[in-house]
């Protein structure tokens, strides 16, 4: 079975030699760049070998749809550009594809590394990710532009070794990606549930706070649980105020 380890990248010069270096096991390494891209990111992805084509960024979920159709092998690993594939994760990979058991996808753990340390709690870990699939198995919803999530045709399996995601060196560039997601989410929630109700401007941060403060053990990682606990929180009523003020412009 040929696998395609697959990049979607948008400025990700810094990421991305040790990425591709990561998955160099692949039959071939596709990097799909954003055409917003204004950084080196194409010229460092053909120098270290890969396949690079272009796309206009509009969501993440259509841009990892691009991708599938564009690789090459019947199995596709995505990586992200901050992420590293370990090589127990590369053995675990390569076996499973060569003998899959009838899944035609499956979950991958993933560490989280923050501000420089491993994040468990807060529902940072395991944190599954759906990233490898059987490419004629597979498309992704249309319904989540962000947090993206592939539909499967057929039974999803588990792996056990993880991904190591370099997520975030600095609460400035949490903040700017969650910006970015926050306007990304205004549009997931207006396609499943309409404009939502001025209530939820306040329910839905607390709800989120309590989810990942309490239930998911936020509270252990100390002061900096506070932190990302409290910023998602308010990331989560933003979205819901981008929705409303979305509809009713509407």
């Amino acid at each position: 079975m040929k696998l395609t380890a697959a990049i979607i990248a948008r400025d990700e010069e810094r990421h991305l030699p040790d990425c591709l270096d990561s998955i160099a096991f692949a039959n071939e390494r596709l990097v799909l760049v954003a055409a917003q891209t204004v950084d080196r990111s194409r010229e460092v992805a053909c120098l270290h070998g890969a396949r690079v084509e272009e796309r206009p960024f509009d969501n993440f979920a259509a841009q990892r749809d691009v991708a599938l159709r564009l690789a090459q092998g019947e199995w596709v690993l995505f990586v992200d550009a901050d992420e590293r594939v370990t090589e127990g994760l590369r053995k675990e990979v390569l076996n499973t594809i060569a003998e899959p058991r009838g899944a035609r996808g499956f979950w991958i753990p993933r560490h989280n590394l923050l501000m420089g340390r491993i994040v468990r709690h807060a529902g940072w870990y395991p944190d599954y990710q759906l990233r490898l699939l059987e490419r004629a198995a597979a498309h992704y919803d249309p319904a989540r532009p962000v947090h993206e999530l592939a539909l499967v045709d057929g039974p999803v399996g588990q792996l056990h070794q993880p991904l190591i995601h370099y997520n975030y060196t600095s609460l400035a560039e949490f903040i700017r990606k969650q910006e970015r997601y926050s306007a990304l989410e205004a549009k997931r929630w207006l396609a499943m549930y309409g404009r939502p109700r001025l209530r939820g401007v306040v329910g839905q941060p607390l709800r989120e706070f309590w989810r990942r403060f309490v239930l998911l053990q936020g509270y252990r990682e100390g002061p900096l649980g506070l932190v990302l606990c409290g910023l998602l929180a308010y990331y989560a009523g933003k979205a819901v105020w981008l929705a409303r003020a979305a509809a009713s412009r509407s």
